[in-house]
C-alpha cells in the first residue's frame, strides 16, 4: 500500500520526522520502504510503500496507520473534522437488502444538483496519485479518497439510471452485468449484486456496473456505502477473477462502525468540490447479521506464561486502551472487548500478542530452552507412514507434496459424478475445490517434469482427500502413485521400453507383500470413469477394497496434452490394517525342487485364478507359485492361451522325494483340470 508520508503525519503529529514514523509502522509489524517524491510543483513529499499483513485490513487506510503509529509513539490520534450535511432536500429511493447475512448495513445518500464542470482539486488528484490511483472524474476521486482515508469503500451510482430503488440481493443465473472494466460478466445463482428493479447495476465489493456509473453528465448521484461479509465479496473476486481496491479491503474486513461516517465525510468533500443538495441518510441494518463482538478473558498468569515475562495492569492497560480495546480488570483477570475494526483478534493468545507488540519484543529477555527430554516408546504396531516412504524411494518414486485444492475442472474430469466442497476463499481460481483424489496434484507435477524435459517420471503422495458426508466434510488419508515415460534410465545394455500397468502393479505388489506379507493381495476388474475401461482394478487385501490402479483414461491423456501414457494407482490409508509385526522365522535348511507347467487353458480366466487354484491345491509344501510365460499364436487354439508355471516346493524339515513331488503336481494338474478346464500342453 502505498501512501503520503505528510498525510498520515497530518493525523498523528505534524512535527514526527520520516525516521521515526517508519519506525513507529516497523515495530507495528509491516514493512516499510520509503522513497522521494516529486509533487510537480506542490509540497515536496515522500511516499511510505507499507506492506500490510493479510490479517491487518483495518490499517488498509490513513486513520487506520495512524491508530497504530499513535498506539505505539504514545501520541493522540487527531482524526479529520466531519460534520454532517445540512440537508436542503427530501428525496430518497426505496433500499432493500434481501440478503443480510452478505450485507447486514447499507447506507445511501442522494446529493442533487452536481456542477457539470466541476474538477477534482489538484491537492486530491495529488494524494490519490501518491497513492497509485488516478483521477477520473470529482465523484469518483472523492470515494476513493474516502476510501484511502477511512477504509471505507464507496460507490456512486448515477441517480437517473436507477429504475425504482436499490435491491441487493443475490443475481438470477443467466443475469449478466458489464463492470467499469469494460468487461461482460455472466453471473450465477450466487453473487451479491445490487440491482434496481430491472437489472444488476453493481457486484457487490468488488465491481459497479459501467451503465451505471458517474459521467460527465451526471448531475444527481446516489452515494453507496456499506458492509459485505469478507468470505462473499473474496468468494466472488476469485470466480471471476477480479481485481479491485474495493474488494481488497472487503474480503480482509471493514470497520462495521464506519458506514455512516465515511458518507458524511464523501458527502462534505462533495458538495465542497462540485456543490449540490444532500438528501437524508438512507440506511438498512440488520443489527443480528453483523460480526458479534465477544469478550476475551486474560489472565495475569496467561501473560506471564507466554511472555516469559510479566507486564504491570497499568501497562496492559495503557496498551489496550491505546490500542482502542474495551478493557476492564477482574480480580487476576482482564475482561477484553476488541474494537469494531479489529477482525483478527478472537482469542486471548491475540491480545497477548498486542500486549507483547506494544510493550516491546526488546523488552523480554531472552531465555535458553529448556525441557525435559525422554525417549518415546516406539510401537511397531502403530499407524506411521514412514515405511511406505522408505519402500517407494527404494523403487525409485520421488515424493511430492502438493496442495489440497485442485481446480473445478480437473476434479470433474478425474473424479466425475463425486461430490466435492468448493472453498469460500480460494487462493486461487485454479485451486477452488477441496480434493477428493491424489491424482490431480501428481499430474500436474508430471506435466511441469515433462515440458523440462524429464522422460521418465515416478511420483508418489500421502496426503489428506476431502469427502463431503452428512453435511460435513470427512478428511481420509490417501496414499498415490504415478508412473510415465522410460521403464529404465539409458544405458546400454537394455532396450528402451514404456512402462506399462504391469510395471506399476508389480511394484504395488512389493510394496504390499513386504508390510503385509501374510496377507493376500488380489485385483479384480473395475470401472472408473477417469482409468481406461480395459486397464482398471481394484486393489484387493485379504478380500477388503482398499485402492484402485490403472491408466489414466485416453481421453484425459488427450486433453492434458500428457504426449505419453501414464499410470496410477491410490491406496485409502485408513482401510489398510496395521503393519505386521516383524517376526522370526527359521529358513529351512533342505533343498528346493521346482516343477514348470504348460497348461492350456480359457483366455478369458485371469492368470490371477489359476494361480490360486493351485495354491488352493498344493498345500504348505509350495513355496511360491510364478507364471513366466504366456503365449497366443500358432498351435494354440483361438479362444485359448497357453501359460506356463514354475511351481517352487521345499519341506520345512526334510528333503522332498520324488515320489511326493509327483503326487502334488498330479494334484494340482486335476485341480486346473477339474476347476478350470486346463489341459496339459504337450
Amino acid at each position: 500500500m502505498k501512501i503520503s508520508e505528510t498525510w498520515l503525519r497530518e493525523w498523528v503529529n505534524p512535527k514526527m520526522d520520516t525516521d521515526a514514523l517508519c519506525s513507529a509502522l516497523t515495530m507495528a509489524g509491516f514493512e516499510v520502504e520509503e522513497a522521494a517524491e516529486d509533487s510537480d510543483g506542490l509540497q515536496p513529499d515522500k511516499i511510505l510503500e507499507i506492506s500490510i499483513t493479510p490479517n491487518r485490513g483495518d490499517c488498509l487506510s490513513v486513520r487506520g496507520l495512524a491508530r497504530e503509529v499513535g498506539a505505539i509513539t504514545n501520541q493522540t490520534v487527531v482524526p479529520v473534522k466531519i460534520i454532517e450535511a445540512v440537508k436542503k432536500c427530501r428525496d430518497v429511493i426505496p433500499v432493500h437488502v434481501a440478503d443480510v447475512a452478505a450485507c447486514p448495513h447499507y447506507v445511501g445518500r442522494i446529493i442533487h444538483g452536481i456542477k457539470s464542470d466541476a474538477a477534482t482539486p489538484v491537492w486530491m488528484q495529488e494524494r490519490l496519485r501518491q497513492c497509485g490511483i488516478r483521477s477520473i472524474h470529482p465523484i469518483v476521486d472523492v470515494t476513493n479518497y474516502v476510501m484511502l482515508e477511512l477504509g471505507q469503500p464507496m460507490h456512486a451510482f448515477d441517480l437517473h439510471k436507477i429504475n425504482e430503488g436499490i435491491e441487493v440481493r443475490l443475481s438470477k443465473k443467466g443475469e449478466k452485468i458489464t463492470l467499469l472494466d469494460d468487461t461482460t460478466r455472466e453471473l450465477d445463482d450466487n453473487t451479491l449484486v445490487i440491482a434496481d428493479h430491472k437489472t444488476p447495476l453493481a457486484m457487490a465489493g468488488v465491481m459497479g456496473g459501467l451503465d451505471s456509473g458517474v459521467t460527465p453528465a451526471t448531475r444527481d448521484v446516489f452515494l453507496e456505502s456499506a458492509y459485505f461479509a469478507p468470505a462473499v465479496v473474496a468468494r466472488q473476486r476469485q470466480f471471476y477473477n477480479l481485481a479491485s481496491d474495493s474488494a481488497y479491503r472487503f474480503e480482509r474486513g471493514v470497520d462495521t462502525g464506519i458506514q455512516r461516517l465515511a458518507i458524511e465525510r464523501a458527502t462534505a468533500l462533495i458538495m465542497e468540490i462540485a456543490g449540490g443538495d444532500a438528501g437524508p441518510i438512507i440506511e438498512a441494518s440488520t443489527h443480528e447479521a453483523l460480526p458479534k463482538k465477544r469478550e476475551i478473558r486474560v489472565t495475569d498468569d496467561r501473560i506471564q506464561h507466554l511472555l516469559g515475562v510479566s507486564v504491570s495492569s497499568v501497562e496492559v492497560k495503557r496498551i489496550l486502551t491505546a490500542l482502542g480495546f474495551g478493557c476492564k480488570r477482574e480480580s487476576d483477570k482482564w475482561i477484553v472487548l476488541p474494537p469494531s475494526w479489529r477482525f483478527d483478534i478472537s482469542l486471548p493468545e491475540d491480545v497477548i500478542e498486542e500486549i507483547a507488540r506494544l510493550h516491546g519484543f526488546d523488552k523480554i529477555p531472552m531465555q535458553p530452552m529448556t525441557g525435559l527430554l525422554r525417549m518415546p516408546e516406539k510401537i511397531e504396531e502403530g499407524q506411521s507412514y514412514a515405511h511406505l516412504r522408505q519402500a517407494l524411494s527404494a523403487q525409485g518414486f520421488h515424493e511430492i507434496i502438493s496442495y489440497s485444492f485442485i481446480d473445478t475442472k480437473m476434479q470433474a474430469m478425474l473424479d466425475p459424478g463425486a461430490p466435492y466442497r468448493e472453498i469460500l476463499n480460494p487462493i486461487t481460481a485454479e485451486m477452488s475445490v477441496m480434493r477428493t483424489n491424489l491424482w490431480g496434484g501428481l499430474i500436474n507435477t508430471l506435466i511441469y517434469n515433462k515440458s523440462r524435459q524429464q522422460h521418465r517420471v515416478k511420483l508418489f503422495e500421502i496426503g489428506a482427500c476431502f469427502l463431503p458426508q452428512d453435511g460435513g466434510v470427512v478428511q481420509v488419508q490417501k496414499l498415490a502413485a504415478l508412473i510415465s515415460g522410460s521403464n529404465l534410465p539409458d544405458q546400454w545394455g537394455a532396450d528402451d521400453r514404456k512402462v506399462d500397468f504391469f510395471d506399476l502393479k508389480g511394484g504395488l505388489n512389493t510394496l504390499l507383500s513386504g508390510i503385509y506379507p501374510g496377507l493376500t493381495i488380489t485385483y479384480q476388474v473395475y470401472h472408473h470413469p477417469a482409468l481406461h475401461p480395459g486397464q482398471t482394478a481394484e486393489i484387493l487385501l485379504s478380500g477388503q477394497k482398499v485402492g484402485l490402479i490403472g491408466a489414466i483414461h485416453p481421453s484425459i491423456v488427450q486433453k492434458m496434452d500428457l504426449k505419453e501414457r501414464a499410470y496410477v494407482y491410490e491406496l485409502d490409508l485408513t482401510a489398510l490394517p496395521k503393519p505386521a509385526v516383524p517376526a522370526y522365522a527359521e529358513i529351512s535348511r533342505f533343498p528346493e525342487i521346482r516343477r514348470d507347467l504348460a497348461i492350456l487353458v480359457n483366455e478369458t480366466i485371469p492368470a490371477q485364478v489359476i494361480q490360486d487354484t493351485i495354491e488352493m491345491s498344493a498345500g504348505d509344501w509350495l513355496k511360491e507359485c510364478f507364471i513366466f510365460d504366456v503365449y497366443q499364436g500358432q498351435g494354440v487354439a483361438s479362444g485359448n492361451k497357453s501359460v506356463a508355471l514354475a511351481l517352487v516346493l521345499q519341506h520345512p524339515s526334510r528333503t522332498l522325494v520324488d515320489e511326493e513331488v509327483v503326487a502334488l503336481t498330479d494334484r494340482v494338474v486335476q485341480a486346473l483340470k477339474g476347476q478350470l478346464g486346463a489341459e496339459l500342453r504337450s
